[in-house]
């Protein structure tokens, strides 16, 4: 059954040394076909901090990865860089695309840059944006995933989180539903949480917590996503099954916390 890890706010730079090995040996002990970071790789946007995840990453081993930037990894008080190259460094450790995309038989992912320089750390997403992601949902196959990825939530299961928003994100996740999303992924406040997505085709917004960092949020552990994808075959129901993996400091391990069958259009 083919595999996507969903991992978030790694925040390089304030990681915890046991829930990285803990966490690289799920992947190792899992072997999902797809990685996806959904941002804040990095706690500054310091070379260091790129070099240390670029390095965790490559221990993964995942034959696919893709990695988002987010308002961490632009740099925050180097202020010649943040205006003049804001994502030179994410592009050298995670290049050469600012919006990486996977096509492939199982899985369609297309992730959608949703920083902005000018911003400390909300998030918006374009017209353009919208209607170029929408445009290539409409083109996927059957037999395809189809992930939609951005930094900034496109929606909240808590009143109080509605500060973070992803700004044009109500409309964007419309827009993508009907077109054919299946799965929006998100990070940014380190809350896990999966959402029904209201509308006459079946989506789902699959947020993820904080996956190595000291920068737990809300009550919360250190937590990663997999997704398990159950392509259609003749008249049977597309589905997934998303499982919340959370750290348990007593076993020193990542143990499966909550799972969901998700049922899709």
């Amino acid at each position: 059954m083919p595999l996507l890890l969903h991992l978030s706010d790694t925040h390089f730079g304030t990681e915890q040394p046991a829930v990285v090995d803990a966490l690289e040996a799920l992947v190792h002990a899992r072997r999902p076909d797809v990685a996806v970071l959904s941002g804040d790789i990095t706690q500054r946007a310091r070379p260091a901090e790129f070099a240390a995840a670029q390095a965790f990453c490559r221990r993964l081993a995942v034959p696919q990865l893709l990695a988002l930037p987010g308002n961490h990894d632009i740099p925050l008080f180097d202020v010649a860089t943040r205006l003049l190259r804001p994502y030179a460094r994410h592009l050298a450790a995670f290049g050469p695309r600012l919006e990486p995309l996977l096509d492939t038989p199982e899985f369609l992912v297309l992730c959608v840059n949703t920083t902005r320089p000018w911003r400390h750390k909300h998030g918006e997403v374009s017209a353009a944006q919208v209607e170029q992601v929408a445009h290539r949902l409409r083109r996927a196959a059957r037999s395809q995933l189809r992930v939609v990825v951005t930094h900034q939530p496109a929606a909240v299961a808590r009143p109080e989180d509605a500060k973070d928003l992803l700004r044009g994100g109500g409309p964007a996740l419309r827009t993508w539903a009907a077109a054919g999303a299946d799965l929006v992924l998100g990070g940014h406040i380190h809350l896990p949480y999966v959402l029904d997505v209201p509308g006459a085709r079946r989506a789902w917004v699959l947020q993820a917590g904080t996956a190595v960092s000291s920068r737990v949020r809300h009550g919360t552990c250190n937590s990663v996503n997999l997704v398990a994808w159950r392509p259609a075959r003749g008249r049977e129901a597309r589905s997934c099954l998303a499982e919340r993996w959370d750290y348990d400091a007593q076993a020193g391990a990542f143990r499966l916390a909550a799972e969901r069958a998700l049922r899709l259009a």
